[in-house]
């Protein structure tokens, strides 16, 4: 069984920045893609960022390009989501993935219980 923890989310101001943490436990980390996903109540899920097992293809929405950074440690076993000029349409559940490199929430297998970010204006 898999399990990953979210956690580093919080309230900052717009134009602050928060790094997000997901640890997993349980299988070889090194193994799944991770993805970054969020949520705000009413709407569906909508993809955030995708790494690949080694670090080395990323992929982004177009509304955090160029502001998010999506990173791993393997022998750390945690995906990071680093959040930067962090604005108010960014407040939302970040919910960590593990599963296959895609945008699309039925490639992942495996789910965080999400970390709350409210961006204040």
């Amino acid at each position: 069984q898999v399990q990953l923890v979210d956690s580093g989310g919080g309230l900052v101001q717009a134009g602050g920045s928060l790094r997000l943490s997901c640890a997993v436990v349980g299988r070889i980390f090194s193994r799944y893609d991770m993805g970054w996903f969020r949520q705000v109540p009413g709407k569906e899920r909508e993809f955030v960022a995708a790494i690949t097992w080694n670090g080395g293809s990323t992929a982004y929405s177009d509304s955090v390009k160029g502001r998010f950074i999506i990173s791993r440690d393997n022998a750390k076993n945690t995906v990071y989501l680093q959040m930067n000029n962090l604005k108010p349409v960014d407040t939302a559940a970040y919910h960590c993935a593990a599963g296959r490199f895609g945008r699309s929430s039925r490639e992942y297998d495996y789910w965080g219980q999400g970390t709350q970010v409210t961006v204040s204006s």
